[in-house]
């Protein structure tokens, strides 16, 4: 397997890739976006979940978008766009969008709502600060298309004088919104 090219603040990790993806509710042939794709891995573990994807990985930095370009190259990922800009403009755009994974959350309200104008029947939304999360779910709300917020801690093992100590992780939120129609 590929080794994947880090940026600061990512990649995400595994536990919380798995939860996402399984609240996003991928289908074959979906549109998704990755705003802020960071290391693209998000959309690498998407493509296992779905036949057929049309992936646009956007990220407003240039080490992301380097390093998600050469990461979907590395694995073999050939049905992805990768765009550098500010997500909201990227977004508005596009086509369509069927569903999302946000994982910057730099304007997020502008992201959330160029969206929802472009149909995404799920979004998913990753943040580890508190003021991020009740924004979210408060332009959530008032657009409504709040569907659950998610509260996720992991540890991990890590040897301690010969035992196994846990060293827990940053917690995470995980909001989701669902087209109600």
């Amino acid at each position: 397997m590929p080794e994947l090219i880090g940026v600061s603040g990512g990649p995400t990790k595994p536990e919380i890739i798995a939860v996402s993806l399984f609240k996003l509710d991928l289908r074959d042939g979906d549109v998704f976006a990755d705003v802020g794709c960071g290391t693209g891995l998000i959309s690498i573990e998407a493509t296992r979940l779905a036949k057929n994807l049309k992936i646009y990985a956007m990220d407003a930095r240039d080490v992301a978008v380097d390093a998600a370009t050469q990461n979907f190259k590395n694995f073999g990922i050939e049905n992805a766009e990768v765009i550098s800009g500010e997500s909201s403009a990227v977004i508005s755009n596009l086509e369509k969008v069927d569903c999302a994974f946000v994982g910057g959350t730099k304007n997020i309200t502008a992201v959330l709502d160029a969206l929802i104008e472009k149909g995404a029947r799920s979004i998913i939304v990753n943040a580890v600060r508190i003021e991020t999360v009740v924004r979210v779910i408060e332009h959530m709300k008032k657009r409504g298309v709040f569907d659950e917020a998610v509260h996720i801690i992991a540890s991990r093992g890590e040897e301690l004088t010969g035992e196994t100590m846990f060293k827990p992780e940053n917690p995470v939120y995980i909001m989701s919104a669902k087209r109600k129609d």
